[in-house]
């Protein structure tokens, strides 16, 4: 009997019916052709020269700076705002999670005006900042590293707050027992059970900070050297130099590649 069903089931996995192959493979060329098109008109010839050309240099290094610093602050906010979702008895938690995850969905140029209205030079914090101390954030670097912890941040805290919830409780109870402090017991037994998940949410936040563009260019603007990231300059190398573009393009989609593959033997355990 147990052969039978194992039969079955392998004769029901081996069938692949049209009316769901067909659309199933029309979805992966959707998905593929236009990368394959980018790399098909990649001007391989002078790759070299373009990559390492001052405009890509500039835009490339204001790219990784830009997106380190504000993975830093998202680490620093998001790991104790996904701890505080996590383990403490909040009221309307629920909400408070909505309301965090609201960058996820939100079309990244809203969240630009909403930065702008509220840190521009007449929002609501920045015109005390400018006024008091002299320091204003729109178009300015520091503004795109706001710009892009405010649209990266999401990602790190859930991917924490899911760690959080799947680690065994127990062993911090344990270190509690034995007379180690919250603060300790954060440290040395939470941060390391948890230290998977604050990675993969760590990659995932730089990786959407260095592509962010609706929020930088509503908040920070396109000011070359200062706020032109990589993103924003394949938008003005198409008007101008469509090869800096596709070289551009090409440099950020390695980029995607390299951190879904540090990623995939997590999300494949995950899985399981």
């Amino acid at each position: 009997m147990l052969g039978g069903v194992m039969a079955r089931r392998q004769r029901i996995g081996g069938r692949l019916p049209v009316v769901l192959l067909l659309p199933a493979l029309l979805g992966l060329a959707f998905l593929l052709v236009p990368l394959i098109g980018l790399l098909a008109q990649a001007p391989w010839g002078t790759l070299p020269e373009r990559l390492f050309s001052a405009e890509v240099g500039e835009a490339l290094r204001l790219s990784l700076v830009c997106a380190t610093s504000a993975m830093v602050i998202c680490l620093v906010l998001g790991v104790p705002l996904a701890w505080l979702l996590a383990r403490a008895e909040l009221p309307g938690r629920g909400i408070i999670r909505a309301l965090v995850t609201v960058p996820l969905v939100l079309p990244p140029v809203v969240g630009g005006v909403a930065l702008l209205l509220v840190l521009g030079r007449r929002g609501l914090v920045g015109e005390r900042l400018d006024l008091w101390f002299g320091f204003t954030l729109p178009f300015t670097t520091a503004g795109v590293i706001v710009a892009e912890a405010f649209v990266a941040m999401p990602f790190l805290v859930i991917s924490v707050e899911g760690a959080l919830r799947a680690a065994d409780p127990r062993y911090e109870e344990a270190a509690a027992t034995l007379g180690a402090g919250r603060w300790l017991t954060f440290r040395r037994v939470t941060l390391p059970s948890i230290a998977p998940g604050i990675v993969a949410g760590a990659v995932l936040c730089w990786a959407r900070a260095l592509g962010e563009f609706g929020a930088t260019i509503t908040f920070a603007g396109n000011l070359p050297g200062r706020t032109t990231t990589m993103p924003l300059a394949v938008y003005l190398a198409l008007e101008s130099d469509p090869d800096v573009a596709v070289v551009l393009s090409i440099v950020l989609l390695a980029v995607s590649v390299v951190v879904l593959a540090c990623l995939r033997e997590r999300w494949i355990s995950g899985l399981r």
